[in-house]
C-alpha cells in the first residue's frame, strides 16, 4: 500500500499531459531537496564521586555520554553511549590501566557487567539460583569493582542502550562481526585521543558475544601500521568458534562441546552417578572432557555404522554422566540436544533447568513438551538489572534522555552480518585465529578465560576447544572456573572470585 501511494503521488505531481481549458496557474518554483534533519550535539553528563573499596577510599569521575562516529566527510554516522569511570586521586593517570567493557547478544547493552560485576554500583541477586521477584531491588557500593586497579569504560554498541545510528545512516551498517568491531575500535581510538590515554595499559573485557567482539578487536586494534597495542583480553563466558555452539544436522562438534556442561548440571542436581567418581567433582569433570573427545566423538563420527550393541553400551555409559535414561539417549542417537536436555533432566520432578545457568529451575504449564517454555535463569534475574541500570543512569548520574535504554532487542541480531572474511562461502564464525595472531605478534598480550560450569549458552569445553588450537599461545592464557553459569557474578562468592581473578590478571599483565 505504501509503494502504491508513493507511485500515485508521483503521478499526480507530474500533472496532466494536456492544457486545462480554464486559466493557467502561475508557475511554481522548482522543488528543493529536503534539508537533512539537524543532528544535535552529543550529550555528556559528568559527576564526581567517592566510595570505599575493600578498605580504600576511591575518588573518581564519571562521564556518561555520547561519542559520535563520523564518515570521511566528517558527518556523524552513529552515537555510541558509554559510561566512563576515571580515578581522580592518582598521581599518574596517563599511564594508569584502562579496561573497555561490553556485553554480547549481539544486541545487548553493557548493563550486566556494569551493574553486576565491575562498576562502582551493584544490584544484588540471590546466590542460590532463585528468582529476584518484584521491586524494589537492593543496590549497593560494589566491593567487586575494579576501580582500584584500572579505569573502566562500559560501551553500548550501536543499537543497544542509548546508542543509535545518526542522520541517513542505517543501523545495519554497524550490525556484523566486522562492522561491529570496526565501530568499537573507532570508539576506542576516539576515547584514547580525547582522554590523553594512548600510552596507558589497555585491556578488553567482554561477555558472551562480547568475547567474539574482543577477539575481533585484537585484529582491528593491533593490525596494520596504525595499531593500538593491547595488554590483555578478558573473555567471560566465551563463544569464539561458533561450530562448537550451533546444533545442526551433520555438526557434531557442538554435541562434543556441550557434553561436559550437561554432565556438570546433572551432578549439581544430584542426577549423575556420583559414586562412580567417589563424589569428586573435579575428577568427574576431567573424565567428562576425556569422554567427550575419546569416546563420544568417535561414536558420533561412526554414526549408523555403530552396531546396536555398541550404541546401547555408549548410551548406558552416558547415562551415568547425564542423569537421564539410557533409552532416551539411545533414541537421540547419542546426540543430546541441550534444549531438550533442559526439559528432560528434571521432568519427573516437574522442573526445567536454565540455559544461562543450569542451577536455576523453572516450572512449565505442562510436562510433555520436548523443550522448556522459557529460561528460568533469564527471567529469574533480568528485571532487577533493567530496573538498576535505568534507576542509576537517570536518578544518580542525571542522564536525561527520553528515548528508551535498549537492554537486549532483536533488531541487531536479526540483521547481523556473520561473514568474517567476506568471501561469501558458508562457514561457521571463528574469531579465535585473530586472537591467536594477536598473541603471536604481541609477545606481551595475555588472555584470561572466565567460565562457569553450568553455562548451557557458551559451554566451558567449547571455549577450551577453541583456545587449544587456532594458533593461541597457551602459556599466556589463564583459565578460571566458577560454580555458577553464564553470569557467574550472580552468585556472591563467584562474583568475588571473578573480581579477584581479573584484578590479579590486570596487575600481572602490565
Amino acid at each position: 500500500m505504501r509503494n502504491w501511494l508513493i507511485a500515485l503521488g508521483f503521478a499526480l505531481s507530474m500533472g496532466p499531459a494536456f492544457a486545462p481549458t480554464f486559466a493557467e496557474e502561475p508557475a511554481r518554483p522548482a522543488a528543493t531537496p529536503a534539508a537533512k534533519a539537524d543532528i544535535p550535539e552529543p550529550k555528556v553528563f559528568t559527576s564526581d564521586h567517592a566510595f570505599k573499596l575493600r578498605g580504600e577510599t576511591i575518588k573518581y569521575k564519571t562521564i556518561a555520554g555520547e561519542t559520535y562516529l563520523r564518515d570521511e566527510k566528517d558527518e556523524p554516522t552513529a552515537s555510541i553511549f558509554s559510561v566512563t569511570y576515571v580515578r581522580s586521586d592518582v598521581a599518574s593517570p596517563a599511564q594508569r590501566p584502562v579496561t573497555f567493557i561490553f556485553n554480547g547478544g549481539p544486541g545487548s547493552a553493557s548493563l550486566w557487567l556494569h551493574m553486576g560485576a565491575f562498576g562502582p554500583k551493584q544490584v544484588i541477586t540471590p546466590s542460590d539460583a532463585t528468582g529476584v521477584g518484584a521491586p524494589p531491588y537492593t543496590m549497593q557500593d560494589n566491593q567487586n569493582s575494579l576501580l582500584d586497579v584500572t579505569d573502566l569504560v562500559f560501551i553500548d554498541p550501536v543499537g543497544t542502550g542509548y546508542s543509535r545510528p545518526l542522520g541517513d545512516t542505517k543501523g545495519k551498517e554497524f550490525y556484523g562481526v566486522n562492522e561491529d568491531a570496526d565501530s568499537i575500535a573507532e570508539f576506542i581510538r576516539l576515547w584514547l585521543t580525547e582522554n590523553g590515554r594512548w600510552n596507558s595499559p589497555k585491556f578488553l573485557a567482554g561477555e558472551s558475544y562480547g568475547t567474539t567482539r574482543a577477539a575481533a578487536l585484537t585484529e582491528k586494534l593491533q593490525g596494520g601500521w596504525n595499531g593500538i597495542g593491547l595488554n590483555g583480553v578478558i573473555l567471560i563466558s566465551a563463544i569464539l568458534d561458533f561450530q562448537n555452539a550451533r546444533f545442526a544436522p551433520g555438526n557434531d562438534s557442538a554435541h562434543i562441546a556441550f557434553f561436559p556442561t550437561e554432565a556438570a548440571i546433572a551432578w549439581y542436581h544430584g542426577k549423575a552417578n556420583k559414586t562412580r567418581w567417589n563424589n569428586d567433582f573435579d575428577a568427574f569433570v576431567k573424565d567428562a572432557r576425556d569422554y567427550a573427545t575419546d569416546t563420544l566423538a568417535p561414536a558420533l563420527i561412526r554414526g549408523s555404522t555403530l552396531t546396536s550393541m555398541q550404541e546401547s553400551e555408549i548410551a548406558a555409559d552416558m547415562s551415568d554422566y547425564l542423569g537421564v535414561s539410557a533409552k532416551w539417549i539411545e533414541q537421540a542417537k547419542l546426540r543430546v540436544d541441550p534444549t531438550r536436555y533442559r526439559k528432560e533432566l528434571l521432568r519427573d520432578e516437574g522442573y526445567t533447568v536454565g540455559r544461562f545457568d543450569g542451577r536455576y529451575k523453572g516450572v512449565d504449564s505442562e510436562g510433555t513438551a520436548d523443550s522448556p517454555e522459557n529460561d528460568p535463569s533469564g527471567y529469574g534475574m533480568d528485571v532487577a538489572y533493567v530496573a538498576a541500570i535505568n534507576d542509576y543512569l537517570t536518578r544518580e548520574l542525571k542522564v536525561d534522555f527520553t528515548r528508551p535504554y535498549k537492554v537486549l532487542t532483536g533488531e541487531p541480531g536479526s540483521q547481523w552480518n556473520w561473514s568474517v572474511d567476506g568471501g561469501g562461502w558458508p562457514a561457521y564464525v571463528n574469531v579465535t585465529p585473530w586472537l591467536g595472531k594477536g598473541m603471536r605478534e604481541n609477545p606481551d598480550l595475555k588472555v584470561m578465560l572466565a567460565t562457569g560450569w553450568y553455562d548451557l549458552a557458551t559451554p566451558f569445553f567449547g571455549a577450551e576447544m577453541a583456545l587449544h588450537k587456532n594458533g593461541v599461545v597457551l602459556d599466556r592464557v589463564q583459565f578460571d572456573y566458577y560454580d555458577a553459569g553464564h553470569m557467574m557474578y550472580l552468585t556472591q562468592q563467584d562474583g568475588i572470585k571473578l573480581s579477584d581473578d581479573v584484578r590479579a590478571f590486570i596487575k600481572d599483565a602490565h
